[in-house]
């Protein structure tokens, strides 16, 4: 996966949605794109308690975290 997570554009990008395709007011809009940046947001984040690292830092997304004083050998989901 070369696109890494970038969450003004993913933010960007459902606003236009719901306004444009949906109709939504935009507060509406705004509101919907906030929960669904902060859902992807965590789904990109590390649940280990000691980590808390990117799913980017990690080897392959899924193994040892690269960040030097993180001891996470696993990406928990």
């Amino acid at each position: 996966m070369s696109h890494t997570f970038d969450p003004n554009e993913l933010y960007n990008r459902v606003v236009h949605y719901y306004i444009d395709k949906k109709g939504y007011s935009k507060e509406q809009a705004n509101e919907i794109a906030r929960k669904v940046v902060e859902r992807e947001k965590s789904r990109y984040t590390c649940k280990n308690v000691s980590c808390g690292h990117g799913m980017y830092d990690h080897i392959r997304h899924s193994e040892t975290c690269l960040v030097l004083d993180c001891d996470c050998r696993q990406f928990v989901s």
